[in-house]
């Protein structure tokens, strides 16, 4: 069994009122987790009832509220219970459905999950303002799959491990970029075995959130978008040229790209500027959740030398870093380019304070700037900044600024709200 981060929290919340909602990626772990809750649960003498939208025979008890309740108070009683839905998305007007449930104020608890869909992050957050809490799994973080590579020996002390063990974790690290999180791939030991998981991962996406989302059985553009958005990562994105290369409209490709967002495939980062006619403010770049379902879209899943693009993965992987320790904070991720295109990968703006991140997938042997990096320091005057690599660690001082050479295992313990 994988351990997860968010079971923690998601058990300290089994107390409140509220409705505890889990998202994410479709074959992210959701299913796995709820059942890992309700096992505590009943470890704990309490009463549970499981009901998944994706089973046949549960669908019945969602034709109205009434049948719905009618079912939880003949398992559990006209007393305290636990209710656990799973793949709420099957469901039309799941959020006015819901909020019909809670406002019924039974004495129950209920933990409903859902994979991303427009119904779920729309209509839902309408719906159930002040009466849930949203939990997102993303597929396996690095610590998470470090963590069950190791059997969980380091599981307090993986900063140690890292420095430590420098080869085994670089060697995990190129793992992790080539395959991605997705629990069943991780679990999976045969390449062959991985190659037809991640496929099925896929295709499921396709057959069941996106037709449903498109209304349409074809997604063959739909998936071709995906293979070009493949090739793009940490690139700036012009969609006038990816409607000609489709043979689409503007309007689809946006909405597309859209639902890729909205369905844990793609994030969206748009750039930072103070300055609107020296900056480029409108193209965005756009990074993978999971880099296996991204080397998969372009045709490099299970090819084991090392691909030209690796630095580009890199640059993904700090940014999903960055971008969950940006949870709970004021800091939000970006990129910096120039119309003279000088650029840095990311910066961190939490409108007080500016943090440029570089991000380079070498060894270095000693400390070394690009131009641009410079450039936005001496525009910008940063406090601090960031050159996040390998192994290398060191920093220096140019203009007040403090540069430091991170290796990236020593940003995955970083605290943002302490900077």
């Amino acid at each position: 069994m994988i351990r997860r981060t968010l079971f923690a929290a998601l058990k300290t919340h089994l107390g409140k009122k509220e409705m505890s909602f889990i998202i994410g990626p479709r074959q992210a772990g959701k299913t796995t987790l709820m059942l890992m809750l309700k096992e505590h649960l009943e470890k704990e003498g309490e009463k549970t009832v499981f009901l998944n939208l994706d089973v046949e025979s549960d669908k019945e008890y969602f034709f109205s509220q009434l049948d719905l309740i009618t079912k939880i108070k003949l398992e559990l009683g006209e007393e305290k219970g636990y209710v656990f839905i799973d793949e709420i998305q099957r469901k039309e007007n799941a959020g006015i459905f819901l909020k019909g449930i809670y406002d019924s104020n039974l004495p129950y608890k209920f933990i409903v999950s859902g994979s991303g869909s427009v119904e779920l992050r729309e209509k839902i957050h309408e719906s159930l303002a002040g009466r849930k809490r949203i939990f997102e799994l993303s597929t396996l973080t690095f610590d998470e799959f470090v963590n069950f590579r190791t059997d969980y020996r380091y599981e307090n002390r993986l900063q140690e491990y890292f420095a430590t063990e420098k080869k085994k974790a670089e060697k995990l690290l190129d793992e992790y970029l080539h395959f991605g999180g997705y629990p069943r791939v991780v679990l999976e030991e045969l390449l062959v075995e991985k190659r037809k998981i991640i496929n099925e991962i896929y295709q499921s996406y396709l057959e069941k959130d996106i037709s449903y989302l498109l209304k349409i059985r074809k997604t063959e553009d739909f998936s071709r978008l995906v293979k070009i958005m493949a090739g793009q990562v940490g690139k700036l994105l012009n969609v006038s040229e990816v409607s000609r290369t489709l043979g689409i409209s503007h309007k689809t490709v946006n909405d597309y790209l859209w639902y890729l967002q909205k369905t844990f495939i793609l994030r969206k980062v748009t750039p930072y500027f103070r300055n609107i006619r020296k900056e480029i403010t409108t193209s965005p770049r756009f990074y993978f959740y999971d880099m296996g379902l991204r080397n998969f879209a372009i045709g490099r899943f299970g090819i084991e030398k090392d691909t030209p693009d690796k630095g580009f993965l890199f640059e993904n992987f700090v940014f999903n870093i960055l971008r969950e320790k940006t949870n709970d904070t004021s800091f939000h991720v970006h990129f910096w380019r120039t119309k003279d295109k000088a650029e840095v990968d990311l910066v961190l703006n939490s409108g007080s304070s500016l943090i440029p991140v570089e991000v380079k997938y070498a060894h270095y042997k000693k400390t070394s700037t690009p131009r641009s990096f410079r450039s936005f320091i001496e525009k910008y005057s940063p406090q601090r900044a960031f050159v996040v690599n390998l192994d290398f660690e060191q920093s220096l001082e140019v203009n007040r600024t403090r540069i430091i050479f991170l290796p990236y295992y020593k940003l995955l313990g970083i605290d943002l709200n302490k900077i």
